[in-house]
């Protein structure tokens, strides 16, 4: 079984040489492994939320299409494509907006950020705040389940946005009962997803202090490698190495035994100016042949354009009938098939469900699970627990358990019981006589031991 590796990035500037490492190298090495079905796409529709220069999007879209393509990405081997031609992902996301609680909108780092930056400012908590800021974690989990991604690599930073994307498209399927979507795993690179920029925080072209890939040439790698901020300790002084912004930079790029050597010189007392030129000799060596690709794609727009054309049709050919059954699944049917979809074949499957557990994360961030009965009525609603494994220990146990001796009435109805402890209770509001629906859960806990 393949397994699906999805990354992007949001066409607002020029890769840089963060971009590389903590993103696009990773995903073109992932793709090359047997057994990966490996999609990349560039994230246009995000850029729409950080940068209202039309002119600027246009040129990053072709920037990175062709940095992707000079640093190794086959397109035949993989699906490439601009996220703004597949409208399926728009409508998706709607979908998605509509089973997620604002209440984890509101947990988003970028959001917080700028609520604390407004707070500081003196300004209203939301001024500037977009709902495109706002919801961007929506967006993204739309990109990832559209495709069903297995893993996606990112960086550091885009962790929480992974987790998130994991909480929608589990609410999604357990709302609408069936497991429609994968839930993603996120791939980090533990020494060099976050590099650090010229001036020591991360790479970005937020804080203006990147390193370019291949935008400059020659020249502007080195002008760039030059403005590092070091410490002032002289030439023939030991420096410390892992506390340098170069040592860390020349060990993203280099072998074990290379970054070794230039730890030893470092710690050896080799002047700051000698390591800024080793650096970027080495990463000079490394770039020159792809930039050299990557000239003559940006001189050739029209043979990057028929190649993500061609992606956004592969695509669309999974995209288009995985849309239509979202539709469905939520009520979006053909008018003329709509009397028919709860007798027929949807409605013969439905029936054919038993009883279930099913185990989700709340909006305060705890980890609970659910008993539903074949029709799906909720029989149990679990506690919060802080470890979601605990939370699945106890399912199984539940599960193993004789369902007489587990589950015991209340005052306020019945409660599932685990070495005297209440794990799961009757849920608020349940409906007929206590001893009826205890019963019934009893007898939907007892099928479940028998499976």
């Amino acid at each position: 079984m393949n397994t699906r590796v999805l990354t992007g990035i949001t066409t607002t500037g020029t890769p840089h040489l963060g971009n590389y490492a903590g993103a696009i190298r990773p995903a073109v090495q992932a793709s090359t492994q047997p057994g990966v079905d490996a999609f990349f796409f560039l994230a246009d529709y995000h850029a729409l939320i950080k940068c209202d220069d039309p002119a600027r999007v246009a040129r990053s879209r072709l920037e990175i299409a062709a940095t992707w393509l000079a640093v190794g990405l086959d397109p035949e081997r993989v699906t490439f494509y601009r996220q703004s031609d597949i409208p399926e992902i728009p409508e998706l996301t709607w979908l998605l907006t509509c089973v997620t609680a604002k209440g984890l909108m509101n947990r988003a780092h970028a959001y917080k950020a700028s609520v604390d930056q407004n707070v500081a400012k003196g300004v209203e908590p939301d001024d500037g705040v977009t709902m495109g800021l706002f919801s961007y974690p929506v967006l993204m989990a739309a990109d990832i389940v559209m495709f069903n991604a297995n893993k996606v690599p990112v960086g550091r930073d885009q962790i929480q946005h992974l987790e998130m994307a994991r909480d929608i498209a589990q609410r999604f399927n357990h709302l609408y009962g069936r497991e429609y979507f994968t839930l993603p795993e996120v791939v980090i690179e533990e020494d060099v997803a976050t590099l650090p920029g010229l001036d020591g925080r991360k790479m970005s072209k937020s804080y203006n202090n990147t390193i370019p890939l291949f935008e400059g040439g020659a020249s502007a790698l080195r002008a760039s490698v030059m403005r590092i901020v070091t410490d002032s300790r002289a030439p023939g002084e030991p420096k410390d190495a892992e506390s340098s912004h170069l040592y860390t930079l020349y060990r993203a790029f280099a072998t074990p035994e290379q970054s070794a050597g230039f730890r030893r010189q470092l710690e050896e007392g080799m002047g700051w100016g000698d390591a800024k030129q080793a650096l970027y000799e080495h990463l000079e060596a490394l770039l020159a042949p792809m930039r050299e690709k990557y000239v003559g794609l940006m001189a050739n727009p029209g043979r990057i354009e028929d190649i993500l054309q061609a992606g956004a049709t592969k695509a669309r050919k999974m995209a288009a009938p995985f849309m239509q059954e979202l539709r469905e699944a939520v009520g979006l049917r053909n008018l003329s098939l709509s009397a028919t979809a709860g007798k027929g074949a949807q409605g013969k499957k439905e029936k054919a469900k038993g009883a279930r557990f099913v185990s989700f994360r709340d909006e305060d961030g705890g980890f609970r699970f659910r008993l539903l009965a074949a029709d799906g009525e909720e029989l149990l609603l679990s506690q919060r627990f802080a470890d979601p494994k605990e939370a699945g220990a106890l399912m199984r146990r539940l599960q193993s358990e004789p369902a007489d001796t587990v589950l015991q009435a209340t005052e306020q109805g019945y409660a599932a019981l685990i070495d005297g402890v209440a794990v799961a209770t009757a849920p608020a509001g349940a409906q007929g006589e206590p001893a009826a629906q205890l019963a019934r859960t009893r007898e939907a806990l007892q099928s479940l031991s028998q499976e």
